[in-house]
């Protein structure tokens, strides 16, 4: 990755830290021990048949690209013992104090996945996950799952759920209701987004500038059996946890965005994936 691209999308996420403290009811959340993000009911719901006795309950997990830990917290209280990665130190402070208000005990270690094998270096777990909006962000997916491999106890396994890539590449400022392509599908190279207003609130932001890369299923699955990871699920979902385009709606009964009734057949929104060393 470019050196100022790292350092673009780092201080972004740095800014909109307490931003997303606020946004994303965190405190809340910790001060309730039996609330659980909707993220991470669905994502164990995808991953019980593949978990010892369908749990996380004992396992030790790691979450890359973990941001404020939210999803990291909840982990932790389904019993894992967790660890949390995170390139940007704002994002981990606001994660630290989370954990310490839900009385958890999460380690957070601040790495970007380029210099991950050698910050942890020695270490394995027995489940590596990371979901939603993560690999837009990342520029080198072979890296990236050569990582996951490393970090893999044998017989270990690999979680990801994302947007699909097929919807990520729809335009967004489309008219509602029509679903065009303005963004690429396949991988061509760093994307410049801007805007100066987070999508989690209509707060403006400063960092206005970051980037993004477009990877296709078949980088994504390749790169994981490239890695010498073998698929054990895939599947492609028509809900998505954010809203993608300004005009979808929200579903109450799913907890989800899902598009209208007659365009819902002709795009997925989310994928999962399981892997396993």
């Amino acid at each position: 990755m470019d050196v100022q691209h790292l350092a673009d999308n780092e201080s972004h996420w740095d800014e909109v830290a307490e931003l997303h403290r606020r946004s994303y009811d965190a405190e809340e959340l910790a001060d309730d021990p039996n609330r659980m993000s909707d993220i991470v009911v669905d994502d164990a719901q995808l991953m019980a048949p593949f978990l010892p006795n369908g749990s996380v309950d004992g396992l030790d997990m790691i979450h890359l690209q973990c941001h404020i830990g939210t999803d990291t917290l909840c982990w932790a209280r389904l019993g894992a013992r967790m660890t949390g990665m995170d390139l940007s130190g704002e994002s981990l402070k606001v994660a630290r104090d989370l954990a310490d208000r839900a009385g958890l005990d999460i380690e957070y270690v601040q790495s970007s996945i380029h210099d991950a094998a050698t910050v942890l270096a020695g270490r394995s777990f027995d489940v590596v996950y990371t979901s939603i909006g993560v690999l837009a962000w990342l520029d080198d997916l072979d890296e990236w799952a050569r990582l996951i491999a490393s970090l893999l106890r044998p017989g270990g396994i690999f979680y990801v759920r994302d947007g699909h890539p097929m919807a990520m590449a729809v335009d967004e400022h489309t008219p509602p209701g029509v679903l065009q392509l303005g963004w690429p599908y396949f991988n061509a190279g760093p994307q410049a987004y801007e805007s100066d207003m987070d999508y989690s609130s209509p707060e403006k932001v400063g960092n206005v500038c970051t980037y993004q890369w477009a990877h296709p299923l078949s980088e994504i699955i390749g790169s994981l059996l490239s890695a010498g990871l073998r698929i054990l699920d895939f599947q492609e979902q028509q809900t998505i946890p954010w809203a993608p385009f300004p005009w979808i709606g929200y579903s109450e009964t799913l907890h989800a965005h899902v598009l209208p009734d007659n365009l819902r057949d002709l795009c997925p929104l989310t994928f999962s994936l399981v892997a396993q060393r």
